[in-house]
């Protein structure tokens, strides 16, 4: 029921959206982060992602008309994509089409979140969570089930269809499949907690081994379903925030069709082992983990644990391309470590954006990791994300942009 009045709203920010990513620095931009991505070094790619966007609208720029749920979300799309061009753009790349995602619909686990909850400001999603313990037994683990994963070509193709009749002339569309993301770990604890769980580690090991191979068993027939079903994707400028563009994917093999698990990324990480040993990290995650790894492209490992005393231990993993440098990791032991064979992924620390913006806290952060990277010969990238935050105060994401950039273009040239 989309109205007449939706509809040229939409159009309208089709052009507006479609004049940026016609630009010819979108091509620019799309090479570097091909190149940066394949191991050769050079200025690094820069995104901001994961943006507080309820405290962002300072002029109505992101004030949403849309009724209809199929136009809301893309009238959301144009909006956000718009707004970050003419604020804070960074490499953001923009394709020269509107990705319609494909449907993917999961019978579950047969478990549910049963939380206690605390929340400083309601319209921001990033609040504290109490976790109740629903696998404290073997009895509990037992009631993990393996869901049922289903796709929906037929709607699929509709919704390319709406989609291509609303922005006919203007924009096309295109079908967008999904990445792999395994985090079992980020999904155990919201069943469990933190504490039972880094307890058990140490008390009841064979407890957690349960755990973690149920997991895994879920993760292995959903990346199988993923590609059973033709909805995995390898042409998505983003992995999870980070440039996904790479030259070695899909596989040398892939002729055409859809596309299987060796022609794309898996992204993974155990955020819960910051505290954790190289040991029990080994144990617990990569001994697991190995099984997905192996079947698919390539892998980006890491977010915000610090691994810069784990990276022997993911250099053995044969097909690992990016490691994530979190705000609380050695740059420089990092640096190091990865040299010219890893894409060094930094992640910059966004308690710098949190209240205030100190463009002299920044540029000293910055050129700690250009330094380090420098040095070492490391392909590496820049993404601020997990910003839960930045004051109501969206200028400090602007200063954050325009501090990175200038310093950057001093360093190697404006791109």
């Amino acid at each position: 029921m989309i109205t007449s009045a939706e509809r040229e709203l939409l159009r309208e920010l089709a052009r507006q959206y479609a004049e940026y990513a016609q630009d010819p620095a979108q091509e620019r931009k799309r090479a570097r982060q091909i190149a940066n991505n394949s191991l050769e070094a050079g200025r690094p790619p820069v995104l901001i992602d994961e943006v507080p966007w309820h405290e962002m609208d300072f002029d109505g720029q992101l004030a949403l008309r849309c009724e209809d749920p199929f136009a809301r979300g893309m009238e959301q799309f144009f909006r956000r994509r718009i707004y970050q061009q003419k604020h804070f753009p960074c490499d953001q790349l923009l394709e020269a089409y509107y990705p319609v995602g494909k449907i993917i619909r999961s019978t579950g686990i047969g478990l549910t979140v049963e939380e206690d909850t605390i929340a400083l400001d309601g319209r921001n999603n990033i609040i504290s969570h109490k976790y109740q313990d629903q696998l404290a037994s073997e009895e509990d683990v037992e009631r993990i089930r393996i869901p049922e994963i289903t796709g929906d070509p037929e709607q699929d193709q509709r919704n390319l269809a709406l989609a291509g009749e609303l922005l006919e002339g203007i924009l096309p569309v295109r079908l967008r499949g999904t990445e792999i993301y395994y985090a079992p770990w980020d999904q155990i604890i919201r069943y469990r907690g933190v504490e039972p769980v880094l307890m058990d580690m140490a008390e009841r090991p064979e407890h957690i081994h349960r755990i973690i191979g149920k997991f895994t068993e879920i993760g292995l027939y959903t990346i199988r379903r993923y590609e059973e079903l033709g909805v995995l994707e390898c042409e998505a400028p983003t992995l999870h925030c980070t440039p996904g563009l790479v030259r070695d994917l899909p596989a040398a093999d892939y002729a055409g069709g859809p596309l299987r698990r060796k022609d794309v990324w898996i992204r993974s990480m155990a955020q819960m082992f910051s505290s954790v040993s190289p040991a029990m990290h080994q144990e617990f995650d990569l001994d697991y983990s190995r099984a997905l790894f192996d079947q698919c492209g390539l892998v980006y490992y890491g977010c915000c644990e610090p691994l810069d005393n784990k990276i022997d231990l993911l250099k053995k993993i044969p097909n690992m391309r990016k490691i994530g440098v979190s705000p609380w990791a050695s740059v420089e032991s990092c640096a190091e470590q990865l040299g010219s064979s890893y894409v060094y992924a930094r992640k910059p620390n966004p308690a710098n954006v949190a209240i205030q913006t100190d463009p002299e806290e920044i540029r000293r952060e910055l050129l700690e990791t250009v330094e380090a990277c420098q040095r070492h010969g490391c392909p590496y990238e820049l993404v601020l994300k997990d910003i839960s935050t930045v004051s109501y105060r969206p200028e400090n994401l602007f200063l954050w942009e325009q501090t990175v950039r200038s310093t950057l273009d001093a360093l190697y040239g404006r791109p």
